[in-house]
C-alpha cells in the first residue's frame, strides 16, 4: 500500500470515528427543554430582581453582587458551559421553534461571554489587568441604588403581602449593603487608575443619596411598606415588623448612605473627571465597539451609526418642516421648537391626575382600531401611574411588565415633576411606545407565549424591545390618532430624538464630543426642553451604547415591513406580519430578518 493510500485511509477512519462520536453525542443528549430550563434557572440566579419582576419568588430575598470578582468568574464558567451544551444539538433534533430559541440562547451566551472574557469590559481584579465598568458601578440613572429604592417603596415589583415578603425584603437589603460596600471599594480602585465618572454625573448622584439621610422615618421610602400593611397581619406581627424595619433603616441603611455620601462628596467628586466619553478612558474605543454589538446585535461601527444618525436627522427634519407649514407657523424650525416648548395650549394640566386621565383617554381611542392591525393581542392588563417622587426629576417615562401569572398588571410610569409645565405634545406617541401597541403588547405577548421556553419570557434583547416600541409610534395614523398636527409633530419629535441619539451617543463615546456639544446639537434639532435634553445627554454618558438600540431596531422592522409589502403585494397582511414579528420573543436582528425573509418566501411560493 502506498504512503498516499495509507494516509487517505487514516483520514477516512478518523473522520468516521468523529462522525460516530458526534452521532453518539447527539443520541445521548438530554431533551433541549431541560437545557432551556437549566439556562433560565441560571439567568434568574444571576439577576434575582429580574426573577422577582417575572413573578418568581425563590430569589425575593437576594441581590446579586454583580460587580464582585466571584460573580464575573461564575458568568465566565456558566456561559462557557451552556455554549458547550448547545453544541451537542443540531436542527434535525428539535422543532423549528426550539431551534430558533437555541440560536437566541447561543447568541446571548456568546456575546455575554465575550464581555466577561474580554478584560476591557470586565472586572479589574488579580485575574484581569485592565479596568472596566465595575469600577464605575453607581451613576445617576438606571443604577441599582435607584432601582432598590423604587422596590423599597412597596408599590413596585417587590411583593409586600405577607410576613415572609417583609422579611425577604430585609434580607435583600442586607445583600444591598454588601453591594454598596463593594461599590465603594471598586470606585476607590477606579480612582487609583483614573477610571472614574464624569464630574457632572457624580454631582447628579449626590442629592439622590442625600434624600435618604436627612428625612423623618415615616417619610423614608424604605419605611413605606410599614405605613401600608396588607390585611390579615396580626397586631403582634405588625409590631415585630415595625421594630425590625425601624432598626434596619436607622442602624444599618441610613449609616451606609451617610458613609456613601461622605465618600462621594469628600473623595470621589474631587477625583471625578472633566471629560465625558469612553474615548477618554483606557481601551475606551474597543469597549464602546463591544457595547455597540451588545446593544444593537449588529457589527455596525460607531462611524456607520453616526452617519446613519445624521442622515435620519436630515430626513425627519424635512417631514417636520412640512408639518410646521401645515400648522401655519412662518418662522424657522428651530424657532418652532422654542414655541412648542413654551406653548401654553400644550400645557393644560393643573393636577397630576389630569395627565393620567389624558393617557387613559388615548387608550380608549386606540382600542377602537387595534384589531385592524393586530390579530395577536395580550391577555394582560396595565395601568398608568405617576413616577415616584424620589426619582421623578431624573426619570423618563417607562413601562414595567406585569407578573407572568397576571396577579400584577403592567405599569406605564409617567414622570410629572412640575405638572403646570408638563407639555403634552408627545403624549400620543409616548402612549404607543410604552403601552399599546408598544412595550405592553410586545412584553406581555412574550410572557404569555407558551411556545417559547421560559428564559425568553422576560424582557431581553433591548434592540428588539425598544425597536418594536419605536416602530409602534409610527402606527398612530393607522390606529386613528395623530389627527392633531401637534401630536403628529410630537411623534416626529420623538423619532428625531432617537435619531439624534445615534449622533450624540457615538459623538460622545467615539468622536470626542463634549457634553456641551451634544446638548447643543440636540437643542438645535429637536423640541425637547433644555432641562430634558441635559438629563438625556447625561444618561448617554452613563450608559454608553444603550440608546442606540431604539433607532437601529426600528429601522430594521420598518425595512422588513417595506420588503414584505413590496414582495407580497395584495397578499401582504399587516396583521400577519405583526404576528410574525411578535410571536418568537425578543430576537437579535439577524435572526429576526432571517425569520421574516423565510416567511415572505413561503408566502410567495
Amino acid at each position: 500500500m502506498t504512503r498516499t493510500l495509507w494516509l487517505l485511509l487514516c483520514v477516512a477512519v478518523i473522520s468516521s470515528c468523529k462522525e460516530t462520536t458526534k452521532k453518539e453525542q447527539l443520541n445521548n443528549t438530554k431533551p433541549i427543554a431541560e437545557v432551556f430550563t437549566e439556562f433560565y434557572e441560571f439567568k434568574k440566579s444571576i439577576n434575582p430582581i429580574e426573577a422577582t419582576k417575572a413573578g418568581f419568588s425563590a430569589y425575593n430575598d437576594t441581590i446579586a453582587n454583580y460587580i464582585s470578582d466571584d460573580y464575573i468568574l461564575h458568568l465566565k464558567d456558566r456561559y462557557s458551559y451552556f455554549l458547550e451544551a448547545l453544541s451537542a444539538y443540531d436542527s434535525t433534533q428539535v422543532s423549528s421553534a426550539d431551534y430558533m430559541s437555541m440560536r437566541v440562547m447561543e447568541w446571548d451566551c456568546q456575546v455575554k461571554l465575550e464581555g466577561v472574557m474580554n478584560p476591557i469590559v470586565t472586572v479589574a481584579s488579580p485575574i484581569y489587568d485592565l479596568p472596566s465598568f465595575e469600577l464605575m458601578p453607581l451613576f445617576q440613572i438606571q443604577s441599582l441604588h435607584l432601582y432598590v429604592a423604587q422596590l423599597g417603596g412597596g408599590t413596585s415589583v417587590q411583593p409586600f403581602k405577607s410576613i415572609e415578603d417583609y422579611n425577604n425584603w430585609l434580607k435583600r437589603l442586607e445583600d444591598y449593603l454588601v453591594f454598596l460596600d463593594t461599590s465603594i471599594d471598586k470606585m476607590r480602585v477606579g480612582m487609583e487608575k483614573g477610571i472614574v465618572l464624569p464630574k457632572e454625573l457624580t454631582l447628579k448622584m449626590l442629592p439622590q443619596i442625600q434624600s435618604f439621610i436627612d428625612i423623618p422615618l415615616e417619610e423614608n421610602l424604605f419605611y413605606q411598606p410599614i405605613m401600608n400593611f396588607p390585611d390579615g397581619l396580626s397586631d403582634v406581627d405588625m409590631d415585630i415588623l415595625k421594630s425590625n424595619y425601624e432598626d434596619f433603616i436607622q442602624n444599618k441603611l441610613t449609616p451606609k448612605y451617610v458613609e456613601l455620601n461622605e465618600f462621594l462628596t469628600d473623595e470621589y467628586l474631587p477625583a471625578s473627571r472633566d471629560t465625558d466619553g469612553l474615548l477618554d478612558l483606557p481601551n475606551g474605543k474597543d469597549t464602546y465597539q463591544y457595547l455597540i454589538k451588545l446593544h444593537t446585535t449588529t457589527n455596525m461601527t460607531a462611524d456607520e451609526i453616526h452617519e446613519l444618525g445624521l442622515s435620519e436627522v436630515v430626513r425627519i427634519s424635512k417631514e417636520m418642516e412640512a408639518v410646521k407649514n401645515e400648522i401655519g407657523y412662518k418662522g424657522s424650525l428651530k424657532s418652532f421648537f422654542n414655541s412648542l416648548r413654551n406653548k401654553k395650549e400644550l400645557m393644560p394640566f393643573s393636577k397630576p391626575e389630569e395627565v393620567i386621565e389624558s393617557f387613559n383617554a388615548i387608550n380608549d381611542r386606540i382600542a377602537l382600531r387595534i384589531d385592524s392591525l393586530f390579530a395577536l393581542t395580550p391577555k394582560a392588563d396595565f395601568n398608568v401611574r405617576r413616577t415616584e417622587a424620589f426619582r421623578e426629576a431624573s426619570a423618563s417615562a417607562e413601562y414595567v411588565p406585569g407578573s407572568k401569572e397576571g396577579s400584577r398588571a403592567g405599569i406605564f410610569y409617567v414622570p410629572i415633576p412640575y405638572v403646570k409645565s408638563y407639555n403634552m405634545v408627545h403624549d400620543e406617541a409616548l402612549f404607543l411606545h410604552e403601552a399599546i401597541p408598544g412595550h405592553h403588547f410586545q412584553l406581555s405577548l412574550q410572557q404569555e407565549n407558551t411556545n417559547l421556553p421560559e428564559f425568553l419570557h422576560p424582557e431581553s434583547m433591548g434592540v428588539f424591545v425598544e425597536g418594536w416600541a419605536l416602530y409602534a409610534e409610527s402606527l398612530g395614523k393607522e390606529l386613528g390618532i395623530y389627527t392633531d398636527p401637534y401630536q403628529y409633530f410630537g411623534m416626529l419629535s420623538m423619532e428625531m430624538h432617537r435619531a439624534i441619539r445615534l449622533v450624540v451617543d457615538t459623538g460622545i463615546h467615539a468622536k470626542g464630543w463634549s457634553r456641551e456639544k451634544a446638548i447643543q446639537y440636540s437643542l438645535d434639532n429637536e423640541a425637547e426642553s433644555e432641562e430634558s435634553i441635559v438629563a438625556e445627554i447625561e444618561r448617554y454618558m452613563a450608559t454608553p451604547g444603550q440608546a442606540l438600540s431604539y433607532k437601529i431596531g426600528q429601522l430594521k422592522i420598518r425595512e422588513l415591513r417595506t420588503k414584505s409589502e413590496n414582495a407580497l403585494g395584495d397578499n401582504f397582511d399587516i396583521r400577519e406580519f405583526h404576528s410574525q414579528i411578535l410571536d418568537s420573543g425578543s430576537l437579535p436582528l439577524v435572526l429576526l430578518e432571517e425569520k421574516i425573509m423565510n416567511w415572505m418566501t413561503k408566502k410567495m411560493n
